[in-house]
This record gives structure tokens, C-alpha cells and sequence, in this order.
């Protein structure tokens, strides 16, 4: 007995190693020299000529591509010696996890060996390294090598075989270590650091000129945050937000509004604008689709409604409605107006449908929505929207004496027009998210939530299933439309072309939908977040030209795989999606809940 009581601990142990045989102080080592390394080759020269973008030329003087590897390395580097127990760096690991630490180094190889590929592909093959960059690729190598051979995190196993190894760095991070009790204020000034920061890598994200400084800038966010989450991190910030939820969503929204401060090209305020409005017609569609789960694969035509709307009442000179306009406000409500009415007439006599049949429903509605605004000419039909050319030179809006198509100093700052109209489009934002927050908390709400899960049980329950669906579908349609109208002033023409399920230029249903279901359905944030991916990575990775929606598709069937509540998770979901992986295998499974008592 004592024999295989020895032998099963032996296998235990081996099953924590890593990939790689080495002595655990051995691996840490080689993982804290290879992280100094990965960061001290950033600051040598990687090509010989200026016209790779960035010029990373100089010895001693990093650019672009190179101060993304020093903040990988250095990140090694933290996370390695936090690994060790270093006094002032244990707070960085709560989880004890070795996983943020092959994360961060995996993230220096990705973008150190990614720049040396571009420059060989756009400037003619590896005749283009020089000596500097071949060492910063062999540097890159090193602290790989030593994290894969640390213990892989979670618990051991008797697997040690690839596949069980790199799935336990994929895998839910181990418990978290309980958080110590901070003073109010420095729970309040690590949320105010952490938000600025974000802040920070935002604008740094929307700043990057070329596509290559941007694919580098993606492999460092996508594994810095990993690494995050690994240790625990975001487990612990979020935690911090809870406990001060309206200081955190407060000082979130006061960074959202300096962000066109930051800014000195209007082009990346366009970017922000069209976040914006995208990301709060997403949360509209969050309602439809992440609370009460009906599949609507038409509801980019509410945005239409409500934009061909405030153009009919803008006073521009192509609208059909001559001799009468609306102001802003108004236009805005009747945009919103206009959109609930559609959803409504259209929700009335199809929501008793569930599942694909509703999916297929909704989706022609988006299709005779486009259609019908196309014929409205005057000559296929009654001429309202001019047809195919819609309407055209719609005027920027004015309000008290503010043209928002004028250029404004403010303390000093230039605010262009597409930082006027982000602004205004921020408050409308905070408009959405408090409706949003406010449905979802109610009864109302809940009862969105029960039709999702089971709607012959919520019916059993005494719930209107077909009441609170067309509640949801009208709410969801009227959000949209008030986005709509502000997306009307903001592009001065409204056409029919872009009101499509999927097609190249956003937003289209197929997009929203998107981002409802990668940034995570149920929350606030998730849609938000997947707007800014699905809109600002496009636009980014141009020089992919032909490859573009294949590198795109390849990321998104890899999130999902990965992660498939989400980026920013509904715990309800986040639950649905793990219930398995989260129950300690060493615990026998409990029985089912008998049949009469399940659902209590």
C-alpha cells in the first residue's frame, strides 16, 4: 500500500512539470535573464534601412515595434520575480500561477518575431535583419524555454502529455487570493491608476500609424491581458469596481470625454464617434439578444429608421420634407419614436416564433427595410428617401449657439467636428447605459432573463412570455434609433447600401451581432468593448488587404474556442460555459435534483 501510495505521488509530481525538463530554480532563472534579454534587445537595431515604418534603425533608441518587446520583457521580468516571492511584487501573482509568466514571455516572441517577418516580407527577404534584430529574435527565445519549463498552473495531474500541458494555460485561473483590506481612498486611487492606464493604451491603440505597429500592439494587449487574468488581476480590480460601482463607472465615462483631449488628428475622433454609436446600438441589441435570447438578425434596419428619420426633419436640401425642420432633440425623439413603432408592428405578429423561424423572420425584415428605401424614389414608389441616393448634405447640428461642425478651443485644446459630435454621442451613451442598467435590474428585467433561460417555464410561472419579448424588441428598437439619428448628422448622408445583414462596411447586422457575442452577452461593458475590436481592428489592419476577414475570422474562431462567453463575461453565462471545469475533480459529482424539486 505504502509502495503505490509513493509511486501515485511520484506521477502527481511529475505531472506539474511543464514541457520542458528543468530544475524549477533553473526555469525561473533562465526565465528572469530571458525576460532582461527580451527587453535589452529592443534597444538594438533590427534593420538597416528607415523603410520598414517606425525606422528601427538606431542602437540605443527603441521605436515602435521595439518598446512593445521592452514592455513584454519587462513584464517577464515582474511577473518571474513575483514567482520568486520578491517583497513589493507578490501582490502581482494573487493566484500563484505560473501562467502569466510563459503569457508575457510568449508575448515578447510574438511581437519580436512578428517584426522580423514583416521585414523580411515587405522589404525582400531575411537580407534585412541585421545582427541586432537576429539577437533580439534568439533573445525571445530564451525566456520562453525557461517558463515552459515551470510547473504548468492548476492543480497536478497525471497528464503530462502537450495537449493537457497548454490547455492548463488556457484554462480558469485557480482561486484567487482573498484581497487585503485597503484604506477607501487607495481602493478609490487604484481604480482611478488602473482606468487611466486603460485609457492610456486606448488612445495608444487608436495612435498607431501602420498596420504592423498595430499587429505588434495586438499581441502585447491580447497577452498582456491574459497574463492579467492568469494571476488574478482583473479578478481583483473587479472585485474593487464592485465595492465602488459608481466612482468606477463615473471616472470611466470622465475618461472616455478626455479622450479627444489626447487626440491631435480628427481622424481618430471619427474612430471614437463610430465606437460610440456602434457600441450603443450593440447594447440595444444586447437587450433583444443577451437578456431575453431572441436571435434578431435585422436590427441594424432600426438604425436606419431612426437615421433616414432625423435626415427627413435635419432641413438639408435633399430631404423630401422641404420648408420644415426639427431641432436636434426633437429629431432625436422622433427618430426614437419611429424606431419603436417599426419594432413593434414588426414584433407584434412575430415573436410568438422562437429560434431559427424568428431568426429567418427578422433577418427579412432587414432585407424589405432595405429594399423599400431604395424604391422610395418617386419612381418604384412614393418618393420619400431618394431612393438609392438617399439623402445627401445633411447640416451639422447647432445647438445653443454650439455648431458642432465648427472647430472649438477649449483651455487650450482644439476639438475638430467629429470630437464635437463624440462628445455629444458620450452623452447619449450614459443615456443608454442608464436605461440599460435600469431595465435590466427591474422586474421586468428578470423576467427577460427567465424567457431566456426557459420560456414554457417563465409562462408557468404566470410571466407574459409575448408582453416582455415585445417590450424588449421595442426597447431594443427605440435605443437604436436615437443612436441613429446622431449616426445621420455625423455622416451628413444617409443611404441605403449600408442597412444589410453582413457586408464590408459597418455597421451591418451581422456586425452587432458580433459584438454582442464576443465582447459578452448580458453586460454593459462586453458590448462596448466589442465594438471597439470589431470596428477599430479593420480599420487598422489594412495592409492585409485581401486577407483581411481571413485573419479576422481566424481570430474570432479562436476567441471563441478559448473563450466562448465573452471577453467580459456575465457570470450566469461565464457559469453555462465552464459548469464542468469548475467543479474540483478530486469531489464526487452531487446527484440531480429530483424532477419535482429542480427548479427551486
Amino acid at each position: 500500500m505504502t509502495d503505490i501510495t509513493k509511486d501515485t505521488t511520484a506521477t502527481t509530481a511529475e505531472g506539474a512539470k511543464g514541457l520542458i525538463r528543468l530544475s524549477e530554480s533553473a526555469a525561473r532563472a533562465l526565465t528572469t535573464i530571458g525576460g532582461v534579454l527580451t527587453a535589452a534587445g529592443a534597444f538594438l537595431a533590427w534593420t538597416w534601412t528607415s523603410n520598414f515604418p517606425g525606422d528601427l534603425t538606431y542602437y540605443g533608441s527603441p521605436a515602435g515595434l521595439q518598446w512593445l518587446a521592452f514592455t513584454a520583457g519587462l513584464l517577464t521580468v515582474l511577473f518571474s520575480l513575483a514567482g520568486y516571492g520578491v517583497k513589493g511584487l507578490r501582490w502581482l501573482t494573487p493566484t500563484g500561477s505560473t501562467a502569466p509568466i510563459v503569457l508575457s514571455a510568449f508575448a515578447g516572441l510574438a511581437v519580436t518575431w512578428f517584426s522580423l517577418i514583416a521585414i523580411a516580407v515587405e522589404l525582400g527577404g531575411v537580407a534585412n535583419w541585421v545582427v541586432g534584430g537576429i539577437l533580439a529574435g534568439i533573445f525571445s527565445i530564451v525566456p520562453v524555454i525557461g517558463a515552459l519549463a515551470l510547473p504548468k498552473p492548476g492543480p497536478a495531474t497525471q497528464d503530462t502529455g502537450i495537449k493537457a500541458t497548454l490547455a492548463a494555460y488556457v484554462a480558469k485561473p485557480s482561486s484567487t487570493k482573498p484581497l487585503p483590506q485597503l484604506p477607501g481612498w487607495q481602493q478609490r486611487g487604484i481604480i482611478a491608476i488602473v482606468i487611466a492606464l486603460g485609457l492610456y493604451v486606448f488612445t495608444y491603440g487608436i495612435d498607431t500609424q501602420g498596420g504592423e505597429l498595430f499587429s505588434g500592439f495586438l499581441f502585447l494587449a491580447v497577452f498582456g491581458l491574459w497574463a492579467l487574468h492568469s494571476a488574478g488581476l482583473l479578478d481583483r480590480f473587479s472585485a474593487l469596481t464592485e465595492a465602488h460601482k459608481g466612482y468606477a463607472v463615473t471616472l470611466a465615462f470622465a475618461a472616455a470625454a478626455i479622450f479627444p483631449f489626447t487626440q491631435n488628428n480628427d481622424h481618430d475622433a471619427n474612430v471614437g464617434v463610430n465606437i460610440l454609436i456602434f457600441g450603443t446600438v450593440a447594447l440595444g441589441l444586447n437587450i433583444v439578444v443577451g437578456l431575453t435570447g431572441l436571435l434578431d438578425l435585422g436590427y441594424v434596419a432600426f438604425l436606419g429608421v431612426g437615421a433616414y428619420t432625423a435626415a427627413l426633419f435635419s432641413g438639408s436640401a435633399y430631404s423630401t420634407i422641404t420648408g420644415f425642420s426639427l431641432p436636434f432633440w426633437a429629431a432625436a425623439l422622433a427618430g426614437t419614436a419611429a424606431s419603436l413603432v417599426f419594432g413593434v408592428l414588426i414584433g407584434a405578429p412575430t415573436l410568438r416564433l422562437r429560434g431559427d423561424y424568428l431568426a429567418i423572420v427578422t433577418l427579412g425584415f432587414g432585407e424589405i427595410f432595405r429594399i423599400t428605401v431604395r424604391n422610395l424614389d418617386g419612381s418604384s414608389g412614393p418618393d420619400i428617401t431618394n431612393g438609392p441616393n438617399g439623402i445627401a448634405d445633411i447640416p451639422d447640428l447647432s445647438i445653443a449657439g454650439f455648431n458642432f461642425g465648427e472647430s472649438h478651443n477649449i483651455a487650450g485644446f482644439t476639438l475638430g467636428r467629429f470630437a464635437n459630435y463624440y462628445l455629444l454621442m458620450l452623452i447619449v451613451t450614459v443615456i443608454v447605459v442608464l436605461v440599460f442598467n435600469r431595465a435590466s435590474d427591474s422586474r421586468i428585467g428578470r423576467a427577460w432573463v427567465a424567457i431566456r433561460e426557459d420560456e414554457t417555464a417563465a409562462t408557468a410561472m404566470g410571466i407574459n412570455g409575448f408582453r416582455v419579448k415585445l417590450i424588449a424588441f421595442a426597447l431594443g428598437a427605440s435605443l437604436a434609433g436615437l443612436a441613429g439619428s446622431v449616426n445621420a448628422h455625423v455622416s451628413s448622408s444617409v443611404v441605403p447600401d449600408p442597412y444589410v445583414f453582413a457586408g464590408p462596411v459597418a455597421p451591418n447586422s451581422a456586425f452587432l451581432l458580433a459584438a454582442v457575442v464576443l465582447g459578452g452577452m448580458g453586460t454593459v461593458s462586453g458590448p462596448l468593448l466589442g465594438a471597439a475590436l470589431l470596428y477599430l481592428i479593420p480599420e487598422k489592419l489594412e495592409f492585409l488587404k485581401e486577407y483581411q476577414l481571413l485573419a479576422f475570422g481566424i481570430a474570432l474562431i479562436i476567441l471563441m474556442r478559448f473563450r466562448p462567453e465573452g471577453v467580459i463575461a456575465n457570470r450566469r453565462r461565464q457559469l453555462e460555459f465552464h459548469e464542468d471545469k469548475d467543479q474540483d475533480p478530486t469531489e464526487p459529482t452531487a446527484p440531480a435534483a429530483p424532477a419535482a424539486t429542480a427548479g427551486v
